[in-house]
């Protein structure tokens, strides 16, 4: 019987465990996608505890506790933060075979050297001993990514952020890259035409160009653009259910704008035509700056309008969606290929369903300009574990280049999610293995070395140019 989480953790053979060893784990990180917030490393902030750092708008342990029965009170209510980790401690047993319990004792080992299995039981024990080692020098934001290896991190902000922290943390000289993805959803969230009208006002202060026409509008957005590209950004992202691609004309757009900003309501088709036009704009200009561009497709968002009201968005009421994906995606990336206005593109999908949709599109637009130039997207937020990261890797291998893919990413608020990288690199070298011991790829462990540390960091770092 094998040992929980030893050092051979997930790999089945000892092809895998060379591959692992010899030629993943040292491996640096780049996480191109994640929401982790910049005036946090900006500040360098040494966390109070392990709640803060470990609970705190991590709605993955959040539905766990709901769905072990724990009191909103004890998750996001008003309880003390030991009497909230306490309750995650107390459910962390009852997540077997969840990547939670993978997740977890993987963080506790990494960051604080705890083989310990967590339980209500030494839940005061572990509290105090993270607590303490938290508030040393040790500990502090900047030292616990200089300890992780990561040299790059792509946080997610809107196109009217200042981005002060990311330029703080330039001028401080900090090792590791923090660098902006411009994420303009809101921009284009026509589908509530209040909502917008009071984000093109916030546009307009922060840009002092008065947006009375769309063309205005327009000028506004590629300042903030700009904006970004001078701070260090060469990505862009979108969280949509699905991309949009109808047909329209400038004229349609523009009278659509003089509706939105007479707080006038639209149809549902001149809603689609107005996100469909603003994701051709965007993508216009990613393609110009070289910048690469990120879809996230297919997350139903915001279920519980009850839970919805009490807490707001982005608090653990999101799941799977089933929209329909390739038609609209295909004629999208079409459009823009079509003038040669295609910029690399990452897409990933929610629902596993559309794994082999999104593995055979990315061929349809890979034109020999760049390796990889479009990618199928490491497995995205429920997918990220270990059958939905087997599956991912499966499909593309079958019907792309595992090889030129860009690897993983933490999509993760918190700082203790690095070990994701390792989890997804257990795996690969695992597949790998499996396959050689299998006699279904060559013992050529220096050739599949390379491949492995080119997905875990060298394919990254040369098609984001980092």
């Amino acid at each position: 019987m094998k040992k929980f989480l030893d050092e051979n953790f997930l790999l089945q053979s000892a092809t895998a465990q060379k591959l692992y060893h010899d030629y993943a784990k040292q491996m640096p990180i780049i996480d191109y996608h994640c929401h982790l917030p910049p005036d946090q490393i900006a500040n360098d902030i040494n966390f109070a505890n392990l709640t803060q750092i470990w609970l705190y708008g991590d709605h993955y342990k959040w539905r766990a506790m709901r769905a072990n029965g724990v009191n909103e009170d004890y998750i996001t209510g008003k309880k003390s933060d030991f009497e909230k980790f306490e309750k995650w401690a107390e459910t962390v047993p009852y997540t077997l075979r969840n990547p939670l319990y993978h997740w977890t004792h993987l963080e506790l080992q990494r960051y604080f050297d705890v083989d310990a299995i967590l339980s209500g039981k030494n839940a005061k024990e572990v509290y105090d001993a993270c607590t303490a080692k938290l508030q040393t020098p040790a500990y502090s934001i900047r030292s616990i990514i200089k300890k992780m290896n990561v040299k790059v991190i792509c946080t997610t902000d809107d196109p009217i952020d200042n981005l002060e922290h990311h330029q703080k943390i330039a001028a401080d000289g900090f090792e590791t890259k923090v660098v902006p993805a411009f994420r303009p959803d809101k921009a284009m969230a026509a589908d509530d035409v209040a909502g917008l009208n009071a984000y093109i006002n916030k546009v307009q202060e922060v840009t002092n160009i008065a947006i009375d026409s769309f063309d205005a509008y327009l000028s506004a957005l590629k300042k903030r653009h700009d904006y970004f590209a001078a701070n260090g950004c060469k990505v862009s992202d979108h969280g949509l259910e699905q991309i949009y691609a109808e047909d329209y004309t400038d004229a349609e757009i523009s009278t659509i704008f003089k509706k939105i900003r007479a707080n006038q309501s639209i149809s549902y088709h001149e809603m689609l035509q107005f996100k469909s036009a603003m994701l051709v704009y965007f993508a216009h200009w990613d393609h110009e700056k070289g910048w690469v561009q990120q879809f996230h497709l297919g997350a139903l968002r915001n279920n519980n309008a009850r839970m919805l009201s009490q807490l707001g968005p982005d608090t653990g009421w999101d799941s799977i969606g089933d929209f329909s994906q390739s038609r609209m995606l295909s004629k999208f990336l079409n459009k823009l290929d079509s003038t040669d206005q295609l910029a690399k593109t990452i897409l990933y999908n929610l629902n596993p369903a559309d794994n082999e949709l999104m593995a055979t599109m990315i061929g349809n637009f890979n034109d020999g300009s760049v390796a990889g130039k479009v990618q199928f997207g490491s497995a995205w937020w429920f997918l990220d574990q270990k059958d939905g990261m087997t599956k991912q890797i499966n499909a593309l291998s079958n019907m792309g280049l595992l090889s030129r893919l860009v690897g993983m990413l933490t999509d993760s608020r918190s700082f203790l999610s690095f070990p994701r990288h390792e989890y997804f690199r257990r795996l690969l070298c695992n597949l790998f293995g499996e396959d050689v011991e299998n006699g279904e790829l060559p013992n050529d462990i220096e050739w599949l070395g390379k491949i492995v540390q080119d997905i875990s960091y060298n394919n990254a770092k040369d098609y984001f140019n980092w």
